[in-house]
């Protein structure tokens, strides 16, 4: 796995194509990745490859967390933001990308298939599940890990 978060174009096709069959390449560097998808596809053509750029599949992007990180926290009255809530966050973006991608999110991307896979390992910043989703998710976990100051019980009110 390559985690880049430096400068761009730092490694090129011929370190991605010496790593582990299936590489995982975070090339987050902006407005220029550490590589571009194209070559590291050169290298590997199996990697899953994500970028901080919206023109390229699998953006990584703070919008799709921090917002609703931030309202399961304030909404529980959190003091801080714990280990067990920041996984709740992780895990509910991992269980939103496996689900089926209503035609709303498609529609925002000139009509692009979303669909769990290489190209898509995560939710878009622009689909709407995401706040109740993540947003839930951290409260629960705020309220289950003992961070919350307010316990909420109406969770089928509190997700709409």
């Amino acid at each position: 796995m390559f985690i880049g978060v430096s400068g761009a174009n730092v490694i090129d096709r011929h370190d991605v194509a010496k790593m582990s069959k299936g590489p995982i390449i975070f090339a987050l560097a902006n407005p220029i990745p550490e590589i571009s998808p194209a070559e590291a596809k050169a290298g590997c053509p199996d990697a899953i490859i994500a970028t901080g750029r919206s023109d390229y599949p699998n953006q990584i992007n703070n919008v799709m967390c921090f917002p609703f990180l931030f309202r399961g926290t304030l909404d529980t009255r959190s003091r801080d933001i714990n280990h067990t809530m920041k996984m709740a966050a992780a895990m509910a973006l991992a269980e939103l990308a496996r689900e089926p991608v209503p035609e709303e999110v498609s529609n925002a991307y000139q009509g692009r298939h979303f669909e769990f896979g290489a190209d898509y390992i995560v939710p878009t910043p622009f689909d709407p599940r995401l706040l109740v989703k993540i947003s839930t998710a951290v409260a629960k976990a705020a309220i289950e890990s003992g961070a919350a100051k307010h316990i909420i019980t109406d969770w089928k009110e509190y997700e709409y």
